[in-house]
């Protein structure tokens, strides 16, 4: 069985895949398209009255030329434009593929980035590439990236496994974020024998006080069989959406569950998640049947 990885780069390096899939899955969709993915639900438990929206924007994956500093801050313009009451970064702002012209520096992206704007302002998690890409953060097991730094200097909070209350029109709510599901790499060098997780979901519910909705943002989808129904709303991004989507499904997945948490809005015992098919690509830089994307919620 081929992994993602083998799959991503037999279509991203073959001359066969560039013929079949053609100039629109290696330049057009990746580089020049931007949908806007809209949904509308009241989740369970939510409060009356509370009306609220939510702009998402996940996996920038900062590089050239498939997502340069100004290509970020033309989706920023646009995100503004949707007239959000708060942006949420669902993380991965660190290339991760090596098929690029440049890499964009962390103080490029984050510049780009400072310029969201939302009454009740912008918020981010870390994901895995954002670890990943961090040598120093490896050798630790821990601590601030330089993402985590790059986006607090551009003045972005960065939830680290922490609850914060918020409030609209004078009904409160809580954002929840976790850190990374995948942080750590394994290896001889960083003296671990398998991938670790940052993540502390029961620790960072536990930071709300009171029967308020919460909204929570996960990197990756895979702890949502876990979220409690306390949870209304689960925001992740990772998946891409697979970058190669068909007929509603997407072959490869970045998931232990496959398919299941690629994309969309997802409903499990009442429970709901929305998983965004990000903005920028990993591994290859291939999409097809899944643009980039921001992706704009409406909740009451």
């Amino acid at each position: 069985m081929i992994s993602r990885r083998g799959f991503l780069k037999l279509m991203g390096g073959s001359f066969a895949g560039l013929m079949a899939l053609g100039g629109y899955a290696f330049a057009y969709e990746p580089l020049a398209r931007l949908a806007i993915s809209r949904y509308t639900l009241t989740p369970p438990g939510w409060t009356p009255g509370l009306k609220l929206r939510l702009v998402a924007l996940a996996d920038f994956h900062a590089c050239e030329p498939w997502m340069s500093k100004d290509r970020i801050a033309s989706i920023c313009a646009r995100a503004n434009e949707l007239e959000g009451d708060i942006i949420l970064l669902l993380g991965d702002y660190a290339a991760g593929m090596n098929m690029v012209t440049r890499y964009v520096h962390s103080s490029e992206w984050s510049k780009a980035l400072a310029t969201l704007k939302a009454p009740l302002g912008v918020h981010a998690i870390m994901g895995n590439h954002d670890w990943w890409e961090d040598r120093t953060a490896q050798k630790n097991g821990g601590g601030d990236t330089f993402g985590h730094r790059a986006l607090a200097e551009a003045g972005i909070p960065v939830y680290s496994n922490r609850a914060v209350r918020l409030e609209k029109d004078g009904h409160r709510f809580w954002l929840a974020g976790l850190e990374d599901q995948l942080a750590l790499l394994p290896g001889r060098k960083w003296g671990r024998s398998r991938m670790q997780g940052l993540d502390d979901l029961g620790g960072t519910l536990a930071q709300v006080s009171d029967d308020a909705p919460v909204i929570l943002l996960a990197h990756e989808p895979d702890i949502f069989p876990r979220v409690p129904e306390r949870v209304s709303l689960t925001l992740s991004g990772h998946t891409h959406g697979g970058q190669i989507r068909l007929l509603g499904y997407s072959p490869i997945v970045p998931s232990r569950y496959g398919d299941r948490y690629a994309y969309g809005h997802i409903v499990e015992n009442g429970r709901n998640i929305i998983v965004s098919g990000g903005l920028g690509c990993s591994i290859a830089p291939v999409r097809f049947g899944i643009p980039p994307e921001i992706v704009v919620i409406d909740l009451g």
